[in-house]
């Protein structure tokens, strides 16, 4: 459970294709990424990286999927992350930019 892998108090701020999304605690981070992964009918993962950078965890992902709230056929989205985690080894904070869902 993605809850699991946050700190209580984790920071979220996104960049997504309706503006800057800022939340603060695991319940809610969570529940985003559900919002954006949860509903789906299909899902493709097509690419994903994990690096470093400056000290800071680079997680990318680029995914093709199908959800009824998306409307017929598939969409592609990438997101590139980079995370702070604290010294629980949990997630403390996410910057997130993303494409959005493109046909």
């Amino acid at each position: 459970m993605l809850a699991d892998a946050l700190e209580g108090d984790v920071h979220l701020r996104a960049l997504v294709t309706r503006g800057l999304v800022e939340l603060e605690g695991s319940a809610d981070v969570a529940d985003k990424f559900r919002f954006w992964f949860g509903d789906t009918d299909a899902f493709e993962l097509l690419d994903a990286t994990i690096g470093e950078v400056a000290g800071r965890l680079h997680l990318s992902w680029r995914v093709r999927l199908q959800a009824p709230r998306l409307g017929d056929g598939w969409r592609v989205v990438e997101q590139q992350t980079y995370v702070t985690c604290a010294e629980s080894g949990r997630i403390a904070r996410i910057d997130l930019l993303c494409t959005g869902y493109i046909p």
